[in-house]
């Protein structure tokens, strides 16, 4: 019942992010299991829903059901983030679940009908809801639509990829330790993993990552693979003067990841950065910090790193008139790159917030490119798949812009293993969330 519960609030327009930490923390791994299984497939099972209540049933019952019901469909697979249960199981549980809540008891037999009449006719009902887009690919209409015009070719591996877990990847901080160094260290703990681009790993099964080696000592940080490319790009072959203390800034910088990155590139490249890190929401800007001191960076004494709580278009508020020698700004989005991690967003985004975290977007660049330096270089990115957020956006920006010159960069890099031919050539090898960037060289020198 707690995994209907948490369904239940995004139905009800909340984020998991604010629904599971409600859930008692013994219980909260497998009801967080269910409730991603049960996300990944509520298109189809609210379509089955529909056909199999004479009428809309109360919200919570509605919630029991989806999670019933993907737990029945024909296509789940018994993976351990995938569970999987006897027919019989799932329609004893969810009726007894009916029977145990306060105001339910009265629709379990609404709840056995529904569950036991799917397991008669799921062919014919399944053929019946799979002429509804929503329900053939459980993403929202629209969200269908976008992907399937701005990715003509890859649309709907885009789709396929989104209803399937994410592997667990992290970013090893060769500040302290190498990375095959670490690799042994998994391996001695009974962890396989398997080496990633830019010095990431891959573990083959999701585990707590506080009970890893080297949490507390900061060998390494969580981050997807498509993640991993920002700090690479903002840094590697960038001019600098010897001696010089590169001024880098990180907007919209929480949790820190990238600000952290940034930091260990630096020292790899033998650069001296003075990185401030941007970021308007007071209480997660608090999570920038402690990275950092979990990380123990900046690891060179040289090196610094500064952690302001303002709006990045609010330049006025903050700026100091000096200029930038580099700006990563990672945008605002509507993340429809890292629904593999957050099944969750499909639900929760509106076709309208495109349009509107667009203008947001615009903004933010429009603010920030007068802050850098001639010569300097500014990489823009999101964790998103549409191109209102990608290159549409930077293709109008250089259009206002004649000072801005795209440089070699990744453009739109899709999610799992969706991206072969797209704009990142070697993107079929890849395994990780759906990113943009561009890099964009500041002309005056």
């Amino acid at each position: 019942m707690q995994a209907a519960r948490c369904v239940q609030a995004v139905q009800a327009g909340r984020s998991l992010t604010t629904a599971l930490p409600e859930v008692p923390g013994p219980l909260r791994p497998g009801v967080q299991a269910l409730t991603f299984h049960a996300l990944r497939h509520l298109g189809t099972t609210q379509a089955l829903v529909a056909l199999l209540a004479d009428k809309a049933p109360p919200a919570p019952v509605r919630a029991l059901l989806c999670v019933a019901l993907a737990l029945l469909l024909p296509q789940a697979e018994a993976t351990p983030l995938h569970p999987h249960y006897t027919a019989f199981t799932v329609v004893d549980q969810a009726v007894e679940a009916a029977h145990a809540v306060r105001g339910m008891a009265p629709q379990a037999g609404l709840v056995n009908a529904c569950l036991r009449r799917f397991l008669r006719e799921q062919v014919e009902l399944l053929a019946q809801v799979s002429t509804d887009w929503e329900a053939r690919y459980n993403h929202p209409a629209w969200w269908v639509k976008r992907v399937r015009r701005d990715h003509p070719q890859h649309w709907q591996a885009i789709l396929a990829a989104n209803n399937t877990a994410a592997p667990l990847v992290l970013r090893v901080n060769t500040a302290h330790i190498g990375r095959g160094a670490y690799l042994g260290h998994l391996a001695s703990a009974g962890l396989p993993a398997v080496p990633m681009e830019a010095g990431g790993v891959a573990l083959d099964r999701a585990v707590a990552v506080e009970g890893l080696p080297g949490y507390a000592q900061g060998w390494f940080s969580v981050q997807d693979a498509a993640a991993q490319l920002a700090a690479p790009l903002l840094l590697q072959g960038l001019p600098a003067a010897l001696g010089q203390r590169l001024r880098v800034l990180d907007a919209c910088a929480a949790p820190g990841g990238k600000t952290a990155h940034l930091l260990e590139q630096a020292q790899q490249l033998g650069l001296t950065v003075q990185v401030m890190a941007l970021e308007v929401d007071g209480p997660r800007s608090t999570r920038i910090t402690e990275n950092l001191q979990r990380l123990r960076l900046p690891a060179d004494a040289h090196s610094t790193a500064q952690v302001v709580v303002a709006d990045a278009g609010d330049v006025a508020a903050w700026w100091d008139g000096e200029p930038f020698d580099a700006i990563l700004l990672d945008a605002p989005c509507t993340a429809s790159g890292i629904v593999r991690r957050h099944p969750d967003v499909r639900w929760l985004r509106r076709e309208t917030d495109v349009a509107a975290l667009a203008a947001t977007q615009q903004r933010l660049l429009a603010a920030l490119w007068p802050l850098l330096q001639p010569g300097g270089r500014l990489v823009y990115c999101t964790c998103s798949v549409f191109r209102a957020e990608g290159q549409a956006q930077v293709d109008a920006f250089v259009q206002r812009h004649p000072d801005a010159e795209v440089r070699p960069s990744p453009g739109h890099v899709l999610p799992g293993r969706a991206g072969a031919g797209s704009d990142m050539d070697d993107n079929a090898a890849r395994d990780h969330d759906g990113f943009y960037y561009a890099c964009l060289h500041k002309a005056g020198n």
